[in-house]
């Protein structure tokens, strides 16, 4: 998902400093190669120069905390709150987006220090106008679950880690008279905090929530922080003023609310001295932070924690082991930490979640979880998902009947954000994840109760225009922006509904949605073989530039060029439409060949090959379409150039925002030679795979074994197939060859066959 702007395209840059990555011994998850742990393949600052889709703080795998570095606060480009670019760090805060183009989140700054506390942050052009503070790249490591930083203004050595509700962070200061820790309530990443409390508990616990108006639009956030040593002197402030005792009307300095709050702790330290700080988190209260804290961090023990948690991303990123070379071992398992990283568990040890109609709940024999990109991670992120993490896949799954149930509604999530819907994006594409999630043995959820779910929000009639949809077969562009977009996802979507309709024995559903599932078939128009806009009364869009993305007009992020291919379910359709397989072919070739400036409307584009876009999602499955019209050799080469180009191992190798792990799952299909194009249906393109060997760890105890021979830079062609030790002749991998396990054997050449 991208935020409404294409930025800067990327360049190769070289690497000014060498990234330490610190490594304590393992807990498990060794590479049985060279018996490094699999953690210490991961490159945590790998993401998009110049778009802050970047987390390389703290975090545990789909963990509810994630503590990290924020660079940068205003920037719409800065979602995930680090831009590797930027030469200072303005503190350290609780929670983090991964990659998603719109920034949100960033709760609760921790900011250590030495001198006169200042309340603002200060601006990167002149840091020391606020508490913001330069750092260098060389004094700088992260891994999954830790991160160190020393901050250059102070001399304060910053480390962080992570369990799933709680955190820590261990401040190692130099000897000081005025040592401080500064705790600023109104810090969030680019909105509003509506409203805040800070309450000291004791001389060392504070307690307090913040209210976030911002993309989710009533946001809560309690947390409860213990300090390893009592405060020798603590203060709050409220709106630049200090909170103070007042024996006429009395106000307790240990208590504030307001929109604009910090909290700062002094103390005298000794060079070297550590002071610890160890922070739960709830949606509910401080209470529940409290209990957060103590069931996850009882003690003071940051290395244990540490541990623990570098125990858990190992046996998580064990799921699949490779092998390769040093630089794709640490881009495959960068990408598996990046589509580990979300949707995050959003609910307290006590079980307790805040629901989306912000009333407390509690989930029963399951976990509830929170931020679904769901137009991002249908399309590869969840379908990876239900092959290696299905229980989790299932309680994702409950976690978005829950939302169905507690909508007015009566809709599953289009891009859920802690409690909130953002009405992101469009398409229905929590049906793709439940459907695709079914049809491939995830157990762990009701059918029927996730069918009516699908059904009622595929006929919701209040929901961008459905209504019309269903009753004209297309989204009327003079009633409904993005209408073309929109008919061919609401069409896709109701293909996946028909699937699990016949999957369940209703017959009538099943003609009722493979009916609507061809209403790709209204907006093609044969005089350019490109889908385009029609109106309520059956006119086409005039004038008509196919080559133009117009903010708010047909297409959504893109031209009717990259959107025409979107016809997962139906490729053959679409081929048919645009008169037979050679045809089609000619059309696809010019999509990767056509000329930068036939774009119109765009600053630049992320990704491209022509007018190919790999920076966003509807182009992910295009390369495959070959294998549909009889030249998979064609796709095969296309991948290997977009794997070898839009993706590495460097801070700025990935090519657009990384959408809550969809374009990191994309790369981990790829690598091992497949790839969902159509979610729901029953089985994968095959591509050319670009690592030696692949064993991948199924959920249902199984294991699917990829091995390309003679593979090379040179050898992108795949010249045969086996399975099973049996010849293969088709471009297509069914799921039932996967699910039970196996071998599959790519031979690769240089040459087309």
């Amino acid at each position: 998902m991208r935020a409404r702007h294409f930025p800067p395209i990327l360049f190769v840059v070289a690497i000014v400093s060498i990234l330490a990555f610190s490594r304590p011994p393992a807990t498990t998850g060794a590479d049985p190669d060279d018996g490094i742990p699999l953690v210490d393949y991961v490159r945590p600052f790998v993401g998009t120069q110049g778009e802050g889709n970047t987390f390389p703080g703290a975090a545990a795998p789909f963990g509810m905390i994630q503590l990290s570095p924020d660079t940068e606060k205003e920037l719409w480009e800065t979602a995930s709150g680090y831009e590797y670019s930027d030469s200072s760090i303005i503190g350290f805060s609780l929670t983090h987006l991964n990659g998603t183009g719109i920034p949100d989140l960033g709760d609760i700054l921790f900011v250590p220090g030495v001198g006169t506390p200042k309340f603002i942050p200060g601006s990167k052009a002149d840091p020391d106008s606020g508490y913001r503070s330069p750092y260098s790249h060389e004094d700088e490591e992260a891994s999954p679950g830790y991160y160190r930083v020393r901050l250059l203004n102070s001399g304060v050595d910053v480390e962080l880690t992570a369990a799933d509700r709680a955190g820590m962070l261990r401040l190692t200061y130099p000897a000081s008279d005025s040592a401080f820790v500064l705790v600023d309530l109104s810090h969030v990443l680019r909105w509003n905090v509506v409203w805040s409390n800070v309450r000291v508990e004791n001389d060392s616990t504070i307690t307090g929530f913040h209210l976030v108006n911002g993309w989710a639009k009533e946001r809560y956030v309690y947390f409860a922080a213990r300090f390893s040593r009592p405060f020798d002197d603590y203060g709050i402030v409220k709106d630049g003023k200090a909170v103070q005792y007042d024996t006429y009307r009395f106000r307790s300095r240990s208590e504030a609310t307001g929109k604009s709050l910090q909290f700062h702790a002094r103390y005298k330290t000794r060079r070297g001295e550590p002071i610890m700080i160890k922070v739960g988190i709830s949606a509910i209260n401080t209470a529940n932070a409290m209990k957060n804290l103590e069931a996850e961090i009882p003690d003071w023990g940051f290395e244990r924690v540490r541990a623990e948690t570098r125990g858990k991303w190992n046996r998580e990123l064990g799921r699949i082991r490779i092998e390769g070379s040093r630089e794709e071992k640490e881009t495959f398992y960068t990408s598996m930490y990046h589509l580990f990283l979300a949707p995050n568990v959003y609910q307290d040890a006590t079980g307790e979640y805040r629901g989306f109609d912000q009333n407390v709940h509690r989930a029963d024999g399951w976990t509830n979880y929170a931020i679904f990109s769901l137009w991002d991670t249908y399309r590869a992120a969840h379908p990876l998902l239900a092959l290696i993490q299905a229980d989790r896949d299932a309680d994702m799954i409950n976690s978005m009947l829950a939302h169905y149930d507690q909508s007015v509604e009566h809709l599953l999530p289009v891009w859920s954000l802690q409690a909130n819907e953002t009405w992101c994006m469009i398409g229905y594409h929590a049906v793709p994840v439940i459907v695709d999630a079914y049809l491939k043995g995830v157990k762990g959820f009701d059918a029927e109760r996730a069918y009516d779910a699908i059904r009622t929000t595929a006929m919701n009639p209040n929901y961008d225009n459905v209504a019309a949809y269903a009753r004209l077969g297309w989204v009327p562009f003079d009633k409904e922006n993005e209408s073309v977009s929109k008919t061919l996802e609401y069409a896709y979507d109701d293909y996946c509904a028909a699937r699990m309709a016949k999957a369940l024995g209703k017959a009538d559903d099943y003609e009722y949605f493979m009916k609507r599932a061809g209403s790709y078939r209204n907006i093609f128009d044969p005089a350019f073989d490109l889908m385009r806009g029609k109106d309520s009364q059956g006119a086409w869009r005039a004038p008509f530039d196919p080559h133009r993305y117009v903010e708010g007009g047909d297409i959504t992020e893109g031209t009717s060029w990259q959107y025409t291919w979107y016809v997962p379910h139906d490729v053959e359709g679409l081929i048919a439409l645009m008169g037979g397989k050679e045809r089609f072919v000619r059309k696809l070739d010019s999509l990767f060949v056509s000329r930068a400036e036939e774009s119109k409307g765009v600053d630049d584009i992320q990704g491209r090959m022509g007018e190919y876009w790999h920076g966003n999602e509807p182009s992910h499955h295009i390369a495959f379409l070959y294998c549909y019209a009889g030249e998979p050799w064609k796709t095969q080469k296309l991948v290997r150039e977009i794997m070898r180009t839009q993706y590495g191992n460097k801070p700025n190798s990935l090519c657009g925002n990384d959408d809550c792990g969809q374009m990191s799952a994309w790369y981990i299909f790829n690598a091992m030679g497949f790839y969902p194009v159509c979610p729901g249906s029953d089985g994968y393109a095959i591509g050319s795979p670009s690592v030696k060997k692949a064993v991948m760890s199924l959920s249902n105890g199984n294991t699917f074994t990829t091995i390309a021979e003679n593979l090379s830079e040179r050898n992108v062609y795949v010249q045969s197939v086996t399975l099973n030790g049996e010849k293969w002749n088709e471009p297509f991998l069914p799921y039932d060859e996967i699910k039970n396990g196996g071998r599959i054997v790519f031979t690769m050449g240089p040459k087309p066959k």
